[in-house]
């Protein structure tokens, strides 16, 4: 879980990094990263609440993590206008149920949100996929009502679960294998008909890849997620290939990076040859204190 989290973190701070002039995607990829320090965005800061939810409670209690996203976000973390609205009622005492449900006109959210937070809980439920559906569902509901923005962070959260497994086993599945044990569990919508275009696609360039699934620019979860995991399946014992990705992929680069990153670090780790540098680690904002 914790190399999940700071496979999340690292991949979220330098995404953030290329909305910046001057920076270089060819120079990464040569080993000249941009100078550090690398501030990490929203995708971070919840997902850290998610992880100390589970080191000290070993579940999700919705309501406790509502008052814990609540009370810790910064809005110039750069939260989306929607979540920002309904952290604020959380804050004066609000119920997350109904400010939840009522958000984009009683639709609820479909945002990549949820999904850019949860990559860690999969890997905590490493041994239970059923919990870790379950348990993705209850961290996405306090901000994401719509359906679609839930299943984007159930598909995530089995994509995590799935490379912690692989780590465990050291078996790691197909591209294809991989993609199908995502996309089968999860509920008829349009981010799960993406996650079975995006293993259609395996084998793709990444511009064809961006052109049928998306890059996250719309901020939703049909338009984010399906895209993050194809680039996790293609890239999944290779974490600084799969953050170049996303980076080339342009779109909500810092939140790709994150989704991505809390995957395949899962599998990966941080010590290896092929997991997150070292040198990316050390550049990245040091995590909230308050995690520790």
């Amino acid at each position: 879980m914790l190399d999940s989290l700071d496979g999340l973190s690292v991949g979220d701070a330098l995404g953030a990094q290329f909305f910046i002039m001057g920076r270089s995607l060819p120079g990464l990829r040569a080993g000249n990263p941009p100078p550090g320090p690398w501030d990490w965005t929203d995708d971070t800061e919840m997902a850290c609440s998610v992880v100390a939810e589970l080191r000290r409670h070993q579940s999700i209690d919705p309501d406790r993590l509502a008052r814990g996203f609540a009370r810790r976000f910064s809005p110039e973390r750069d939260y989306g206008h929607a979540t920002v609205t309904t952290l604020r009622r959380i804050r004066e005492g609000k119920n997350w149920r109904e400010t939840a449900a009522t958000a984009f006109d009683g639709h609820g959210s479909c945002g990549n949100g949820a999904a850019m937070r949860v990559a860690p809980l999969g890997a905590f439920y490493v041994d239970d996929p059923q919990r870790a559906v379950t348990e993705a569902i209850r961290t996405a509901r306090i901000t994401h009502a719509h359906p679609e923005g839930v299943i984007g962070a159930v598909a995530v959260a089995l994509a995590a679960r799935q490379a912690a497994h692989a780590r465990r086993t050291r078996n790691p599945p197909t591209p294809t294998e991989f993609l199908t044990a995502v996309a089968d569990p999860l509920e008829p919508g349009r981010t799960t008909f993406g996650v079975r275009r995006a293993r259609d696609l395996l084998g793709a360039t990444l511009a064809e890849a961006v052109h049928e699934l998306g890059n996250g620019s719309r901020v939703t979860a049909q338009d984010t997620v399906p895209f993050a995991l194809w680039a996790a399946a293609t890239h999944f014992d290779d974490y600084p290939a799969a953050i170049a990705a996303c980076i080339e992929a342009d779109g909500d680069i810092d939140t790709t990076s994150a989704i991505v990153g809390g995957i395949v670090a899962a599998h990966t780790g941080t010590a290896s040859r092929t997991g997150v540098p070292e040198a990316w680690l050390t550049a990245r904002e040091p995590l909230p204190p308050w995690l520790s």
